[in-house]
């Protein structure tokens, strides 16, 4: 099953509650390609693999027809750096 942006954006903003979040389909509509960025308090304290964990376990039934999925996941603090180095 094709998943849409809005899918997956719905499904992150219910469980993490990010602050900024950015979902993008790559795959010119089929579904099968995505990236994410998503900025959110719950990260605080957690290594890069946890955060990773987080998201693929929120999006767990999504992964196994996705094809290609990448993520970037920030803190709020990490983001209002990453935007003043830009």
């Amino acid at each position: 099953m094709p998943y849409s942006e809005e899918h997956i954006r719905q499904k992150l903003q219910k469980e993490l509650e990010p602050l900024h979040l950015t979902v993008e389909d790559q795959s010119d509509g089929c579904g099968g390609k995505f990236s994410v960025l998503v900025v959110s308090e719950k990260f605080a304290g957690k290594t890069l693999l946890q955060r990773h964990r987080l998201v693929n376990g929120i999006l767990e039934e999504e992964l196994k027809d996705i094809h290609a999925f990448s993520q970037k996941t920030l803190t709020p603090e990490q983001w209002e750096k990453q935007k003043e180095q830009a």
